[in-house]
This record gives C-alpha cells, structure tokens and sequence, in this order.
C-alpha cells in the first residue's frame, strides 16, 4: 500500500496541470466506453459509468462526445465501436519496478510498440503476460470527497459491505471487493457521502524500495510517459520512493 499511496500523491498533484493538456477529452471518453462496457450503458444502473460521466462532464466534454462514448462502450454505434478491446502489458521498469498497464485500443500493433519505445528510453523492458501480474491484485476503491469524521466512516463502511478504508489528505479511499464496488458506493451515496470516483484498480502486493535519486526520478518520469500515451486507460507500479527521496523532491 506505501507504494500506491506516494504515488497517488504524486498523481493528485499532478492533476490539474493534466487537465489542462489535450488528451483529456480522449482519456474521459475512453473511460466512459470501459465503464458502460462493465455493465449496463445506463448511468442509473451502473455507478461506474455515472462517476465517469461526472468527471467527463466537470472537464468540459461535450455531451455529443459522452453520448457517443456510451454508445461505442455498449456497441450500438457500429463503424469502429466494436474494434476496441481492453488489453494487459507488464513490465518492468528501473530498479525492477513492476508495471501493469491497462489500454483501450483499436489497434494492438501500435499500442505495443508505443509502450516498448517508452520503456526502451527509460531503461525499462515490457514483458510477456504474467510476468509481473502475480505482484497485483484487484480492489474496488471508491473514493470519497472530504472532510470525512473517521468514526463516523468506520460505521458507515462496515455496513455499506466495504473490507477497509484510508484517510487521504482530501477525502478517504474505501475498498471492496471488485463485484461489490458499485453496491458499496451505493450504499456509502445513500448514507449522504460524495463519491468522486468508483472503479476497480489494480494494487501492488509487494514493493520495490528505490533510494537512488536518479533511478527514482527515471521511473516516475517513465510512469507520466506511460499514463499520457493515448490508447493508455491507467498505469500502477509497485514503486515505494524512500522518504527522503520523496522529500527531495
């Protein structure tokens, strides 16, 4: 968990000079064709597909790009839709950090080969399938905006089904199995919760310790080069930065 949590930090203070580069409307689109292909294309019904269009929407979307989103996720809008499939890779990046990657693609030839260049410039190898997927494991996390009263969210988890929680500087991430995320969700809304974002990620079960100064700001450079590739959907290491790295800057 050391590893996902400074990393996740990492990420949120990284996000709204993210939001303001060009490939966002294509990230939020294609997170909206995963989340209504997880289950039914309908907000009301699927909980990960109502958060995606919030977040689509908040960013600016056009509508048009939502609804056609929708329509490619449940494969009603013909041409390309059904062309699109979820793919894997692992690999490996400096000091033997794991990697998982999941894309969105169109085109399998393409998406490998942009991976293999970005690992290949930051001293990286992208492997076979199952090379470092035993390190990870599914979760439901649905993360909840602040301020959030620890006592009141242990009672409130408990009930709603989830398995355990974490506190965040801006809210608390609360964890369930994968199949049980969106009825967690709806049981944590209907308690009066803000949920920001429901959705199954992968976490590392082990970490890599990396101390080294430059080895650190290699993989972290390599990771903002993966999540901004296109076809990318989401990246997660087992990366644990030392404390004084990470006060280092």
């Amino acid at each position: 968990m050391a590893g996902h949590s400074k990393w996740a930090q990492i990420k949120r203070q990284k996000a709204v000079v993210d939001a303001r580069r060009g490939q966002v409307f294509a990230r939020l689109s294609r997170e909206i064709i995963v989340a209504a292909r997880s289950g039914l294309p309908d907000p009301d019904a699927n909980f990960r597909l109502r958060t995606a269009i919030d977040k689509a929407k908040a960013a600016g979307v056009p509508l048009d790009n939502i609804e056609r989103a929708i329509a490619k996720g449940a494969g009603t809008l013909g041409g390309d839709a059904d062309q699109m499939e979820s793919v894997r890779y692992e690999g490996y990046g400096p000091a033997g950090v794991a990697l998982l990657i999941e894309a969105l693609t169109d085109n399998r030839n393409r998406t490998a080969a942009d991976l293999r260049a970005a690992f290949n410039k930051y001293g990286g190898n992208l492997g076979e399938t199952g090379c470092v997927g035993w390190m990870f494991e599914q979760r439901g996390v649905i993360t909840l905006a602040g301020p959030i009263e620890e006592d009141a969210l242990l009672l409130a988890a408990a009930e709603a089904g989830a398995e355990t929680y974490e506190l965040t500087d801006d809210g608390a991430e609360v964890f369930a199995e994968p199949d049980q995320t969106d009825q967690v969700a709806s049981a944590l809304e209907s308690q009066g919760y803000i949920i920001q974002e429901a959705e199954t990620r992968w976490q590392p079960t082990t970490t890599t310790l990396v101390e080294d100064s430059d080895l650190g700001r290699r993989v972290i450079r390599l990771l903002e080069v993966l999540e901004d590739l296109e076809d990318v959907q989401s990246v997660t290491s087992n990366l644990e930065i030392s404390d004084a790295l990470l006060a280092a800057g």
